[in-house]
């Protein structure tokens, strides 16, 4: 599909483009933020074509499109008006708040400089080991002129963080970027590096040293909006053009040299020695913590709480001690999907096992964890241990970072510092993450659909019986009374991907699950809102009520079976109140899940509409009726 095709597709399918209230991209993610989510069409963006995977994080609605996520987003500007900043715009939706909200910021802040920031960290780290192993000498014009490309982004990071925060914000870019300048500018640096005491009007200045700084500009840009906003609403249209940009510069410069410059600089140091002085206090247990959890915290967007973090220390420090260890998460990941490479028999699979892991050496993991090792679960388990271990080793060793850049195979040089002081331990744990992961994932296995075929197409007499024995056409019948709802439509990606298996969900009228036929209870959970009964002839059926209910800790649940209990099709087994569950804040929307779905060649809904109980609602068909006979 071509690009131009696709972006046409995700913009229709975001709900159009009076539905986008803003668009940012990273490294292989389109990050959207709709005025109604409603009206995005997750689960035909999730089966389109070169996108691989859909999130919502953050307040964002996440397209995973892969390393082509620049000429997707391009494509997107050319077709449509949703990356013109003067273009007219609906009134934007309500933002998201705690947590999310802030994730929302810090990702549409910093994800458009994530590549020139990448590119600028890897010139560094080059620079360093050329200076380090006498390559270049640190007095040549030469190596000043490119030292100069690859610092310019960091030392005036401020400018370029006004106009992304501007454009979050919808505030004027260029008063943005003024109010920044002023905080560098050659006479206010001069002024702090002589220590010349200074005051406004009276009132004392701390100054403070604002290049390559990251949250003094935040807060001031965010105030400035505000004021912009009221002053555009309150002067004359005849005037605000011009007194209104007056105004902000005249409020904002000082008030941000009094209050939030010293405040910004404060917190950002204050959030970064305390980073440090985990790793001081156990480098080994902070890196493996590190290690394990980073892919987790990019999997749920937390990760660009701590990008400030790693960036701030490298300007305050000229160094970061934390984020090398993050690196053995990404090995890890890509030693999982390289494990998974070997192993498999599915040539699909194989393929993109393959390839994911390709990428996921240069530091894009997204296609490896989405696409291999998350929907297979035990490799990104393995991937996960893998990256604990890694991570202990390069916290061991002290490993230190020395420009920013997404960690990967081409930006390993950001972290060789004078002497290459930790630089082995570094390599180290990334080899360690990568074999550990691998081995891991080979030998715990995942579940194969090749490998299934295969033991179910043997030729011999003896593994036909078998088939026919576990793989019988069978009739499931609805366990609960509702509404049809499709699988792809439950807003949980473990059923809707149909990771779990094949099915049907509905939505519950009467808060009552019986048996789907004769067979055996297999699962009980203790939490009580979900269960799992295997047919005589081998169907397995997994019924789930509800999304996250098992947070509800067995609330507003009474189960009437326990494990091994033999059942008879129509045989009450759980109780649930819906309305309670409800006003917990929780969907009641039921997956009924063939969890050995890949066993048969045809999983079948039979019911549409309402649905009672007892009501035919799966046919499984094993195309097994010739053989049999």
């Amino acid at each position: 599909m071509s690009q131009e095709k696709l972006a046409k597709e995700i913009v229709e399918l975001v709900g159009g483009e009076k539905n986008v209230e803003s668009l940012v991209h990273c490294a292989t993610r389109l990050r959207f933020v709709l005025k109604d989510d409603a009206k995005a069409d997750k689960a035909k963006l999730e089966k389109t074509e070169g996108i691989i995977a859909v999130k919502e994080n953050g307040g964002q609605f996440q397209v995973v499109v892969g390393n082509k996520v620049p000429e997707v987003y391009s494509a997107i500007g050319q077709i449509s008006n949703i990356l013109d900043d003067s273009s007219d715009k609906e009134k934007p939706r309500k933002a998201a708040k705690g947590l999310g909200g802030i994730i929302d910021i810090i990702s549409s802040i910093f994800a458009p400089l994530l590549g020139v920031m990448a590119g600028a960290g890897i010139l560094k780290g080059l620079l360093l080991i050329a200076s380090n192993i006498g390559w270049l000498e640190t007095t040549e014009t030469t190596y000043t002129i490119l030292y100069a490309a690859a610092d310019s982004l960091f030392y005036f990071l401020p400018l370029l963080l006004a106009v992304t925060t501007a454009r979050k914000f919808q505030g004027n870019m260029f008063v943005a970027m003024t109010i920044a300048g002023a905080l560098i500018y050659p006479s206010i640096v001069t002024l702090k590096s002589e220590g010349t005491p200074t005051d406004f009007f009276g009132i004392p200045v701390i100054l403070m040293n604002y290049s390559s700084t990251v949250i003094p500009i935040i807060l001031a840009v965010i105030v400035m909006s505000k004021l912009e906003k009221f002053f555009n609403k309150t002067l004359h249209d005849s005037v605000k053009n011009f007194v209104t940009p007056l105004f902000l510069l005249v409020i904002m410069v000082p008030l941000t040299l009094l209050v939030f410059g010293p405040f910004g600089v404060y917190v950002g140091n204050g959030i970064a020695a305390g980073l440090v002085a985990a790793f001081g206090f156990s480098p080994l247990l902070a890196g493996a913590v590190m290690g394990a959890s980073w892919q987790l915290l990019v999997i749920f967007g937390i990760h660009w709480g701590l990008i400030p973090v790693f960036i701030n220390n490298v300007a305050v420090y000229g160094q970061d001690g934390v984020k090398p260890a993050a690196t053995a998460s990404i090995f890890a990941q890509t030693g999982a999907a390289f494990g998974v490479m070997l192993k498999t028999k599915n040539k699909k699979l194989k393929t993109l096992a393959g390839s994911s892991t390709l990428t996921a050496l240069f530091g894009i993991t997204e296609p490896a964890i989405y696409g291999v090792t998350l929907p297979l679960k035990r490799p990104f388990i393995a991937g996960v241990i893998g990256g604990a271990v890694g991570g202990a080793i390069i916290g061991q060793a002290g490993t230190l970072a020395f420009a920013s850049g997404a960690p990967g195979l081409l930006t390993l040089p950001i972290f060789y510092g004078p002497g290459g002081q930790g630089f082995p331990g570094l390599i180290l744990g990334i080899v360690v993450s990568f074999v550990v992961s691998a081995v891991l994932t080979y030998i715990m296995g995942f579940k194969d659909p090749v490998e299934e075929e295969i033991k179910t197409e043997s030729t011999t007499s003896d593994q036909q019986s078998v088939r026919a024995t576990n793989a019988s056409d069978e009739n499931v019948f609805s366990p609960i009374e509702g509404t049809i709802v499709e699988l792809s439509e439950v807003p949980d990606p473990a059923f809707a991907s149909g990771a779990m298996g094949k099915g049907i969900a509905i939505e519950p009228t009467v808060g009552r699950v019986v048996a789907p036929f004769d067979g055996t209870v297999t699962v009980a959970f203790k939490k009580k809102h979900a269960l799992a009964v295997v047919s005589d002839t081998g169907a397995e059926i997994l019924v789930h009520v509800g999304v996250d209910t098992v947070k509800l800790d067995g609330q507003h649940f009474v189960s009437h079976i326990k494990e091994g209990d033999r059942v008879q099709a129509g045989d009450l087994l759980l109780e649930f109140d819906i309305a309670q569950i409800k006003a917990a804040g929780y969907h009641t929307v039921t997956p009924i899940i063939v969890t050995n779905s890949a066993n048969y060649e045809e999983v079948i809904p039979q019911a549409t509409g309402q649905v009672h109980s007892q009501e035919l609602l799966l046919k499984l068909s094993s195309g097994n009726s010739q053989e049999q006979k």
